[in-house]
């Protein structure tokens, strides 16, 4: 248990909310440090390696290589306890958050870290008859659909029905519809196609609908182009400038007046923060995030801060901090930081507003990547530019790097090889949940 601290006489106690890159890296930052009592609390019991979600979707990975439980992380940070629960309300006067248990938690400093949810832009009946994919349920549920059709295709004799069944549509053409759409184009086209004998699964159309002009818009021109020039090499039909007006059970329609049918339907197109931020009585931007201070507080709330996706910020090129894991992960160390530096001042009797001598966050840009599919991907960093080959290995690189645990590490790499050389993903079993009926 922690000791009691010179300057109050107990700990001070941290409440982090959810066990993303942010509030893992601040909860480690802060473990056996005797002067926080720290409280991480997620609704789930396991943090997740969002960056390759998608590759469970598509059968490339199994859910346990991207996950570990949060417990395992933190089992020797004395002064951390981990809680499954999931907070449905902040109360700031108060300084006291509630849990969908019941449960009070009350603090000295909060970390809101709970992450995004999908956004339909208002139309959240919507949600009702696509798929997003923000967890594990989420990447499970997509491979569980994708898969059960093409079982269900080979069954049927019903032309109609066999090519509804083995259409995928995907909305959204930013890195996560991107790197989903590869992904299936080379699940269909080089691990299934000597599995059926019914059907020819070279024949299931993968469609990557985005409303602009162009897929990846954040990345350079050139790399967009690429981007798309490589997708269609591989059998993935991209349509550009195509807004989506309604989506229905089991079809899209479009603007234009079209339809198209997809018995697979998947939302890439927006996310949006929780609904948590709303709490704390302070402006939001239009996905309802928060701007905060320079050192990641909240206005007029030092001792709230917020990270991870539902922040709004600019960094010192004045471009927008993106809601990646290198920088939650980075949050998460500067506010480690920071409250270790604000308790050593108080230590030593500093009677000054210790709040004005806090560091601002500076966040250094890793860069941004995208796969498309077996060695092909993009990479923006700084100057540096790069598609192909040396990109997607730059990509594997950096992935294996940041995910977290060696046993995950290992599964990840071997599961990969295992893939390069045999094109023959072995997570493709389907599992039904044990309160839904099969498809």
């Amino acid at each position: 248990m922690p000791t009691p601290n010179a300057a109050t006489g107990l700990p001070r106690k941290v409440l982090i909310i959810g066990g993303g890159f942010a509030g893992l890296e601040l909860a480690r930052g802060l473990a056996n440090d005797n002067r926080f009592e720290v409280t991480l609390i997620d609704r789930t019991n396991h943090h997740l390696f969002q960056p390759l979600l998608y590759q469970v979707a598509t059968a490339s990975l199994a859910a346990p290589d991207i996950a570990r439980s949060i417990r395992q992380i933190l089992e020797n940070a004395r002064n951390v306890t981990v809680l499954m629960d999931e907070v449905t309300s902040i109360e700031p006067d108060e300084k006291r958050a509630t849990g969908l248990s019941g449960t009070v938690y009350t603090y000295d400093y909060l970390l809101l870290a709970a992450g995004a949810r999908t956004s339909y832009f208002g139309n959240d009946a919507w949600a009702a008859h696509t798929m997003g994919l923000k967890s594990l349920a989420d990447a499970q549920n997509i491979r569980r659909t994708v898969l059960s059709n093409l079982e269900r295709a080979e069954l049927t004799t019903d032309e109609a029905e066999r090519t509804r069944l083995m259409t995928v549509a995907i909305i959204g053409g930013g890195p996560t519809g991107v790197e989903l759409a590869g992904a299936f184009a080379d699940l269909i086209h080089r691990s299934l196609k000597s599995n059926f004998r019914r059907i020819d699964t070279t024949k299931l159309r993968v469609i990557l609908i985005e409303g602009s002009n162009h897929i990846l818009e954040i990345y350079d021109n050139d790399q967009s182009i690429y981007a798309r020039q490589h997708l269609e090499s591989i059998g993935v039909e991209v349509r550009t400038q195509t807004k989506v007006t309604n989506v229905r059970a089991g079809a899209l329609e479009f603007l234009d007046g079209s339809t198209l049918e997809a018995s697979a339907i998947i939302w890439a197109a927006g996310v949006a923060a929780n609904p948590l931020t709303q709490c704390i009585g302070v402006p939001t931007d239009r996905g309802g995030r928060i701007t905060p201070n320079p050192d990641l507080s909240i206005p007029g709330r030092p001792e709230i801060f917020v990270a991870g996706d539902l922040v709004s910020m600019r960094d010192r090129e004045d471009k927008p901090v993106p809601g990646v894991a290198p920088a939650a992960t980075q949050m998460g160390a500067h506010l480690a930081k920071l409250l270790k530096e604000e308790l050593r001042l108080e230590a030593k009797g500093f009677t000054g507003n210790k709040h004005d001598l806090r560091p601002k966050f500076r966040y250094f840009d890793k860069g941004m990547m995208a796969i498309i599919g077996k060695n092909h991907a993009v990479v923006k960093a700084g100057k540096m530019r790069l598609r192909g080959l040396m990109a997607w290995l730059a990509w594997l690189f950096v992935h294996i790097l940041f995910l977290v645990g060696f046993r995950n590490k290992l599964a990840v790499l071997l599961g990969w090889a295992y893939s390069y050389l045999r094109n023959n993903p072995e997570a493709r079993v389907i599992v039904y949940p044990p309160t839904s009926s099969r498809p």
